[in-house]
């Protein structure tokens, strides 16, 4: 058998590890015909053939597995070796952060960052994967969660609120309804059903059935701009509608549930300058957030 060549194994096994060719080939900088032919190449040489391909990627064969579980560990142990001395420059800073709070939160405040230091440069990955600091090269991330994260430094930077929102289309058209009781209304289902915990603060039981489901916070918060129903929603991502007027908060209560917003980066990156500056920026938007919303919400902030 012709000797194997470092970098076919190394394709390989991003390969597996992604169970998608089209998204390994991003990271490895490749097209998904040169990485597949890569692939082919590997098989050819092994005369073993170690993916089977199909609509929603590909899956190791029993062979794939064999060979994964042999040089996997291996490329593991090179990825954490080198986590801690590969080049960053001091004035590039790669953020990772979930769709909603880069879009909605952290976005409308960065020109404040940008403004009073122009020498940073940000790279922003808007992503809902966790980031692997020790393969991917992502300096930090604001995570939702309730954390910690182990083997990462994490640090708080304020919690989430919830409340029942609603269109004015839709406040308009049942006027006549009390706001304080939801059973009047169209309710919209969300991602980890927050309703029962607010019904269950109320003492009340959940609702039968709502008129819509979602499995997604963008597009529950769609729905209840378009006027379907009323949707419990995320302050984080709510409150710029609020105040655009596409949404209104129905009634007067809001709830603190038990995830928050945490920056997180490893412990090496502690030496980064970048780093350093936008976490001292980040968490004074934070605290004064939190503030912001103590006041709204009459709870007090954390």
């Amino acid at each position: 058998m012709a000797r194997v060549s470092l970098d076919l194994l190394q394709q390989f096994v991003q390969a597996a590890r992604l169970g998608n060719l089209s998204r390994a080939a991003e990271q490895a900088n490749l097209t998904v015909s040169a990485l597949s032919h890569q692939v082919r190449q590997l098989e050819q040489r092994l005369e073993r053939k170690l993916f089977e391909r199909g609509p929603r990627g590909v899956q190791l064969t029993a062979e794939g597995r064999r060979l994964m579980e042999a040089v996997g560990h291996h490329f593991e142990g090179i990825d954490r070796a080198m986590a801690a001395f590969r080049c960053r420059r001091d004035d590039v800073l790669t953020l990772s952060a979930i769709p909603g709070v880069m879009s909605s939160w952290l976005v409308p405040r960065l020109a404040r960052l940008v403004a009073a230091h122009p020498e940073l440069q940000l790279n922003l990955q808007s992503s809902v994967e966790l980031v692997n600091f020790e393969r991917d090269p992502v300096d930090a991330a604001v995570r939702y969660g309730r954390g910690p994260w182990p083997g990462l430094v994490t640090e708080r930077l304020f919690g989430e609120w919830i409340a029942p929102v609603v269109s004015p289309a839709l406040l308009e058209r049942m006027r006549d309804a009390d706001p304080n009781d939801l059973a009047q209304w169209p309710l919209l289902g969300d991602p980890g059903d927050r309703w029962r915990d607010w019904f269950a603060d109320d003492q009340g039981a959940s609702p039968r059935r709502y008129v819509a489901h979602f499995d997604n916070t963008d597009a529950l918060q769609r729905g209840a701009m378009e006027g379907m129903g009323v949707a419990l929603g995320r302050m984080v991502m709510a409150r710029p509608l609020i105040e655009a007027g596409l949404l209104t908060v129905l009634g007067d209560r809001y709830q603190q549930i038990p995830e928050a917003y945490f920056l997180v980066y490893p412990e090496h990156a502690k030496d980064h300058a970048g780093l350093r500056t936008f976490r001292e920026w980040l968490l004074c938007e934070a605290g004064k957030y939190a503030e912001t919303m103590s006041y709204a919400t009459g709870n007090a902030a954390s």
